[in-house]
C-alpha cells in the first residue's frame, strides 16, 4: 500500500493526487486506420465489398486489401470511396487522426490508495488506472475489507459495475436481493440500484471492481 498517498488523501478530504503514469501512444499504421474506418462505415450502411467497390469503381479484391490494411489507397481512390460512403475526405481524415491506441502501465508500487465513502469504515481502495480529461469512462479498483468493520455503506452511481472476487466470501446486497460472492465469481449489475456489501463471511476479503460509465 502507498501509505503517503493514503495519508495525503485523508488530510485533503478527497482522492489523493494521481501520479503521472507513463502512457504510450500506439502508432497504428495509417493503412490499417484507413481500412478500419472504411470497413466500419461500409457496415453501418449495410453495404458489401462488391456494393462499395461498384460505386467507387474499385474491385472487390482491392477493397478487401484496403480494408485489411494490406494496400495503401491513392488520394483519388480514397475520394471515390468517401463519396460512395456519403462522406468526404476531410471527415474521413479527421476520424483517421483520432483512431490511435494508447497503453498505460501502472506498476504495483505506483497504484495509489484513494478515498471513497467506505474508507472511514476501514475499507481500502486502490485505483488501478488514471484517466485524464473532463469525463471518466471507467474506474477500476482493488478493494480490501475485513470484519472489523460492522458498517458497510450503500452506493448508487451511474453506469454498470463489475466485481471479480479474488479471496474471501461476502453476501452482497443489490436492491432487495442478496447474492453470495465467492472467489472466482463475477458479478455485474446496474450502478443506479442501491448496492453494497451486506455480510463478510471471512475475516478478510479482496476483490476487483470496475465501474463503467454510460456514454452520454
Amino acid at each position: 500500500m502507498v501509505k503517503s498517498a493514503r495519508s495525503n488523501a485523508r488530510r485533503s478530504g478527497g482522492a489523493a493526487r494521481a501520479p503521472d503514469p507513463s502512457v504510450e501512444h500506439i502508432n497504428i499504421p495509417i493503412e490499417q486506420r484507413v481500412g478500419t474506418i472504411i470497413r466500419r462505415k461500409r457496415k453501418e450502411l449495410g453495404l458489401t465489398l462488391a456494393d462499395l467497390g461498384s460505386v467507387a469503381d474499385v474491385s472487390s479484391a482491392m477493397m478487401s486489401r484496403i480494408e485489411n490494411g494490406q494496400a495503401a489507397a491513392s488520394l483519388d481512390v480514397l475520394e471515390r470511396i468517401s463519396n460512395a460512403l456519403g462522406t468526404n475526405m476531410s471527415t474521413l481524415f479527421k476520424e483517421i487522426e483520432v483512431n490511435e491506441g494508447t497503453a498505460q502501465l501502472i506498476k504495483a508500487a505506483d497504484q495509489m490508495e484513494v478515498v471513497r465513502s467506505g474508507t472511514r469504515h476501514g475499507h481500502t481502495y486502490k485505483l488501478l488506472a488514471y484517466q485524464r480529461g473532463p469525463r471518466q469512462q471507467f474506474e477500476p479498483f482493488l478493494i480490501e475489507m475485513d470484519r472489523d468493520s460492522e458498517i458497510y455503506p450503500r452506493f448508487q452511481h451511474p453506469g454498470t459495475e463489475f466485481i471479480y472476487m479474488l479471496s474471501g466470501r461476502m453476501e452482497y446486497q443489490f436492491g432487495d436481493k442478496t447474492f453470495l460472492i465467492e472467489p472466482g465469481d463475477a458479478f455485474t449489475f446496474s450502478g443506479q440500484v442501491e448496492h453494497g456489501p451486506a455480510t463478510l463471511l471471512d475475516d478478510k476479503i479482496r476483490f476487483l471492481t470496475t465501474i463503467i460509465y454510460d456514454e452520454e
